[in-house]
């Protein structure tokens, strides 16, 4: 199939409005000769002449009196269809799709929404909380919000700030199995994962010492949250960021290990699709997200 010579029926609406190549070439902003070889292209692939043309005059033929109106139909959906995007490229409105992780999400993100929502009340959100590692751009997600230590990829990210994570354990575990005093200890010790991070845990000392382990342990889980339970319960060590053990560590029933090493490389980032071309809309929920969590990491040292 053949696509339609859109630039042809969109010559011919103008000339038909204007009346002649010269009023329509002055229009559109192109020659003369450009408006002419359209109009002769579009008469081709019609086969019927749309124009009488005498030195004098130019009229419509039949065939052009029939279609000038679809043909204005045609550059008039044309116009509004350029002018929705360039709107959308420059006017913060519509949906931005967000992915979040749960616990993160629910604590932070929805609140900054709330605020986002009532700066910009021409802005829809679809925010989906998960710990899962979503594929952005197969999901067709504009933002996702990850607190990782990152891996190349073709995403674009910004590094919004660091993110404290404490190893912790319950006192009954350390009565029961000994204190470690040194990452290295961590190798006898039942330590408790995350599913989407596998591999070794990277520490530094303040002394600028670093350390690198690869825990094992009796629970992998894809959310911080679900080894509470079990840390509780005094059945292992767990590496997890300030604002889901915040309340434990406050009333003892975690203890914090280890506090000399910190754990290393473990960050907030926002990601988007590689395209730098974005509408106005999530440019602007970047901005308020960024600026949103940088102050947040920046003043609290904890997000």
């Amino acid at each position: 199939m053949r696509f339609p010579d859109f630039e042809g029926w969109a010559m011919f609406a103008s000339v038909v409005e204007h009346r002649s190549f010269s009023a329509a070439a002055t229009a559109v902003g192109v020659s003369k000769a450009t408006v002419s070889k359209a109009i002769t292209r579009l008469e081709i692939q019609l086969g019927t002449a749309l124009f009488h043309r005498t030195s004098r005059r130019l009229t419509l033929t039949d065939s052009g009196a029939a279609l000038a109106e679809r043909a204005a139909r045609i550059l008039a959906e044309g116009q509004a269809a350029q002018e929705a995007a360039l709107n959308a490229a420059t006017v913060p409105a519509g949906l931005v799709r967000i992915a979040a992780p749960i616990t993160f999400g629910i604590r932070y993100v929805a609140p900054a929404i709330a605020d986002l929502l009532v700066a910009h009340p021409g802005i829809e959100i679809d925010l989906r909380l998960s710990d899962a590692r979503v594929d952005i751009v197969a999901e067709g997600f504009d933002i996702a919000l990850r607190i990782a230590d990152l891996p190349d990829s073709s995403l674009r990210a910004r590094r919004l700030g660091p993110v404290t994570a404490r190893l912790v354990a319950a006192p009954a575990y350390l009565d029961r199995c000994g204190t470690p005093g040194h990452p290295a200890d961590l190798a006898h010790h039942a330590c408790f994962q995350y599913a989407n991070a596998l591999g070794a845990w990277h520490f530094r000392h303040a002394s600028g010492e670093e350390a690198a382990i690869r825990p094992t342990g009796p629970l992998v889980t894809d959310n911080g949250d679900a080894m509470l339970p079990a840390l509780r319960a005094g059945l292992g060590i767990a590496r997890l960021p300030d604002f889901i053990i915040d309340q434990e560590l406050a009333d003892g029933a975690l203890v914090e290990l280890l506090p000399q090493w910190s754990a290393m490389n473990i960050a907030l980032h926002l990601l988007t699709p590689p395209s730098k071309l974005r509408p106005a809309r999530v440019e602007t929920v970047i901005a308020f997200l960024s600026e949103r969590f940088r102050t947040l990491c920046a003043g609290d040292a904890r997000v």
